[in-house]
């Protein structure tokens, strides 16, 4: 057997660690840890050493925030230096968000951060938690001196975080990467195949992470819908807006026929909002020269986010945006591919 490696877990709260109330199922402070210490699977020299965090207040992972996922950044940037990986657990509805951010906001991780949680809290006597938090532990424990970066473990799955979009609220399959393929997954026996040209294999140990952008950047999501009026695009996009992400038809493709709404983006594009398309449909890729109605698009100001996920080009709008002040070098960056986040 391996060595066993120290790994820190940081709790944020979610449906995994939840407590049934008399309001409905709620993240308790301490309640996780208890739940996992009376497992003997999760416990053991087979796993790492670990040691939890709770981030407060524990969340349902609906409240998260930019906030939210620079507090996570933190834990592990003021951690790093003690630990071989981390653990977070995290609620579901906006855990490929939060681990999309992790990897633009920590761009120089040396080390592995995976993300997990869960369907059905822990709690419960049929529940996929104990199944995802031990294939996360066993990736840790396995894997951790090779992988590094930020991923997502669910149902055994491990996939790239930035790639990764939640495509189901009942199944325990719940996350998939639609425009990549799955870096593990864990079969019979717990035969953990990973797919090394998919991962961030960890190199030469860097000591310190860069310091964590600083100030606040004000992005959205607008979806285009047949429909949508020149008001309702003005007021979407009015100050203080700074960055968008616009789901557009198909490879990229907007409402050109339309002047008005036309205009409002140039307006809006003139003013400085960075607008980012990506598509609609989970597969796929933006190519804003395909069709005329992409190609006006782009000549309005808007820029390409080819295969990236809405939660991977939000994250990264927002992180660039914080980090340059420069507009342009921050279009540059949603363009390029920084983390394994696109493909081109």
């Amino acid at each position: 057997m391996s060595k066993q490696r120290n790994i820190l877990i940081i709790y944020t709260g979610g449906t995994i660690g939840m407590k049934k109330t008399p309001q409905g199922y709620s993240p308790e402070s301490g309640y996780l840890q208890k739940l996992m210490q009376a497992r003997p699977e999760l416990n053991g020299e087979h796993l790492p050493r670990y040691r939890t965090i709770e981030l407060d207040p524990l969340l349902d992972s609906s409240n998260m925030a930019p906030k939210d996922w620079l507090k996570i950044a933190r834990a592990v940037r003021d951690h790093y230096n003690n630990y071989d990986g981390f653990l977070v657990i995290h609620g579901t509805d906006t855990m490929a968000y939060s681990s999309s951010a992790l990897s633009f906001l920590l761009p120089d991780l040396n080390k592995p951060v995976i993300f997990t949680g869960s369907q059905i809290p822990l709690q419960e006597i049929r529940n996929d938690g104990v199944d995802n938090l031990l294939c996360s532990l066993l990736y840790l424990q396995q894997y951790g001196h090779r992988l590094s970066g930020v991923t997502l473990c669910f149902a055994g799955q491990l996939m790239r975080a930035n790639r990764s979009t939640k495509v189901s609220a009942k199944d325990y399959t719940g996350f998939a990467t639609p425009n990549l393929p799955l870096i593990g997954d864990a079969g019979i026996g717990f035969e953990l195949a990973l797919d090394w040209s998919l991962a961030e294999e960890a190199g030469t140990q860097c000591s310190d992470l860069a310091p964590l952008p600083s100030g606040n950047a004000n992005v959205a999501v607008f979806k285009l819908f047949p429909g949508m009026t020149p008001a309702f695009v003005r007021a979407v996009l009015a100050a203080p807006l700074q960055g968008v992400v616009l789901e557009c038809y198909g490879g990229g493709n907007g409402p050109d026929g339309n002047a008005e709404i036309m205009a409002e983006f140039k307006a809006a594009s003139d003013r400085g909002v960075v607008m980012v398309a990506v598509t609609q449909p989970a597969l796929g890729s933006v190519n804003l020269d395909l069709y005329a109605a992409g190609v006006a698009l782009k000549e309005v100001g808007v820029i390409s986010g080819f295969d990236m996920t809405t939660e991977a080009a939000l994250t990264k709008l927002y992180t660039m945006l914080c980090r340059f002040d420069d507009l342009e070098t921050v279009k540059q960056q949603m363009a390029t591919n920084v983390k394994g986040e696109l493909s081109q």
